[in-house]
This record gives C-alpha cells, sequence and structure tokens, in this order.
C-alpha cells in the first residue's frame, strides 16, 4: 500500500471513533470536516518515509505515529482558524470549520483530535520503548516550552524572533514526524529532531510566501492575513527575494543535518520536490 493510502486509512479508523454510541453527532461530522478531504499531508508522509528510510518494521506503529501527527496539525488548523486567531472563512478549499459547525463546536473539535492523537498511540500494539520515544516527542511538538501552543502564543507578544516561532510553530510538528518515524522503524531517534526542525521552518517560510504571493483558490485558504493581523512574516523580514533564498538555505541545511540512512536518497527527493511545489508559481524566477 502506498503511503498516501496508509495515511488515509488510519485516519479514518481514528476518526471512526467519533461514531461511537453516545458521542454528539454535531462534534463528530464536525471532527470528519477537520480532518477530511485530505490536505498535502506532508507531516504524516515525512513520518512514514523516515520510517522508510530507516528500514521499517513495525508498519502499525508507523502508521499510528502518522495519524497522530496530521491529527494535531489538522487541530492546529481548526484552532488557528478561530475568530480570536486569524478568523479564516475557508480551508483546504471549503468553509473552516467555526464557519460551518459554530465557534463553540469549533473549539471541542480542535481538543477532540488532541486527545485522539494520543489515544490510537496509546492503543497501538507494538514495542512500549517505541511508543514511549513517540509519544514523547509528539508531547514536546504540540506543548511548551517550544511546541505549537507556545509558537501561537508568540503572536500574543510584542516582539518575537522569527526563527524561533517558525521551529515552535511549524518546525516542532516536523521534528516529532522524523523522530517518530525513526523511533516507530527502531532506529536512534534523537538525531532526527535538527533535520526535521529545519525542514518544518523552511515549510513556513513558504508558507509565507504563499501567504504574501499566492493564489488563495489554489491553496485553498485566504491569502494576505499576515500583514493586517500583524504576524511575524519572513517576507515581511527579508523582502521576496530574501524569503526565497532563506528558504533554500533552510532546505540546504536540512539536507546537511539528515542522519546517515538507506533512504536519504529518496527523502532527499522528497524535500526538493515540496519546496517547488510550495513556492507560488508567480515567484517561479526568483526559486530557479
Amino acid at each position: 500500500m502506498d503511503a498516501g493510502s496508509r495515511i488515509e486509512q488510519a485516519l479514518l479508523a481514528a476518526v471512526a471513533h467519533a461514531d461511537a454510541p453516545g458521542n454528539p453527532p454535531l462534534l463528530a461530522s464536525a471532527m470528519r470536516h477537520a480532518v477530511f478531504p485530505r490536505g498535502a499531508r506532508i507531516r504524516p508522509r515525512l513520518c512514514l518515509a523516515v520510517a522508510s528510510a530507516c528500514g521499517e518494521d513495525e508498519p502499525t506503529l508507523s502508521d499510528a505515529a502518522a495519524a497522530a501527527i496530521e491529527l494535531l496539525h489538522c487541530a492546529s488548523l481548526v484552532h488557528d482558524d478561530l475568530p480570536c486567531f486569524d478568523n479564516a472563512a475557508t480551508r483546504r478549499g471549503r468553509s473552516s470549520v467555526h464557519k460551518a459547525f459554530g465557534e463553540p463546536l469549533a473549539v471541542l473539535t480542535g481538543d477532540a483530535l488532541i486527545v485522539l492523537a494520543f489515544q490510537i498511540l496509546g492503543q497501538v500494539a507494538a514495542p512500549l520503548e517505541r511508543i514511549g520515544i513517540i509519544s514523547v516527542a509528539v508531547s514536546r511538538s504540540v506543548g511548551v516550552p517550544s511546541g505549537i501552543v507556545a509558537g501561537q502564543a508568540w503572536e500574543c507578544e510584542p516582539s518575537v524572533d522569527l526563527a524561533h516561532y517558525h521551529r515552535a510553530k511549524t518546525g516542532a510538528l516536523f521534528a516529532a514526524a522524523a523522530i517518530a518515524g525513526a523511533a516507530a522503524a527502531g532506529s536512534d531517534a534523537e538525531p532526527w529532531r535538527k533535520f526535521g526542525e529545519l525542514l518544518g521552518e523552511s515549510y513556513q517560510v513558504a508558507d509565507d510566501l504563499r501567504d504574501s504571493a499566492g493564489d488563495e483558490e489554489a491553496i485553498g485558504k485566504p491569502t494576505g492575513q499576515d500583514a493586517p493581523l500583524g504576524r511575524p512574516n519572513a517576507v515581511a523580514e527579508f523582502g521576496i527575494e530574501g524569503a526565497i533564498h532563506r528558504l533554500h538555505t533552510l532546505v540546504a541545511e536540512s539536507i546537511e543535518a539528515m542522519p546517515t540512512c538507506q533512504g536519504a536518497p529518496m527523502l532527499r527527493a522528497l524535500m526538493q520536490s515540496e519546496v517547488k511545489r510550495l513556492v507560488p508559481k508567480k515567484l517561479a524566477q526568483f526559486a530557479a
């Protein structure tokens, strides 16, 4: 089974918990709305790619880790779209959860997806040591002092270091994906942290470029949001050409930080193809 199919199957099985008798039907619908239809799934793809590169031998654990990471990402998007943050009306080309189901259910949906991520990790039948490493890495990626919650909270501070903000808001979950993939395969996981952090930071720079110069219909969410909301942004700090240079520097650094593994060529190809996909077409002349 290809990686995309594995991820969707694992997510379907996870979200099916919401259909159990006794769960509020609207909450179940909102959770499905938040997770499906699929987005790029780059974080769970990274998890499975690292697991494969490290000689995957526990695919059930890899799938659970990948699904947990995507559930946490989806939860962060639900909360990020709320009126108290970005007040985004669309996500992945359709109504955001709070627009479709109301703000109270959107808050609860994000909460439920966070808990569900750890629930599926706790239920998988796999070596306990590996599950423990994955659970700690994933927990660190969403909490404090340097996870998604901390990253989001930096937006409330009067000033912030852009690289630090990017590493917390985005890089932390990429690091967790890389660590989880290696741990699921029984490899030494900690050396993968730097690789994931740099890759995630590059992804956030690319997202800043899309916010500044992307097409709303193509990316499925509002653009031009960072400036009016006062969000830290790589384009605001470096300019278009500077942000693209920063993006390519981070990708090169992440490749350099990649631990030795049998699947290194595949991982490098995946990263380079993602860079090409993420840079808006109108900026292609700068990205060459």
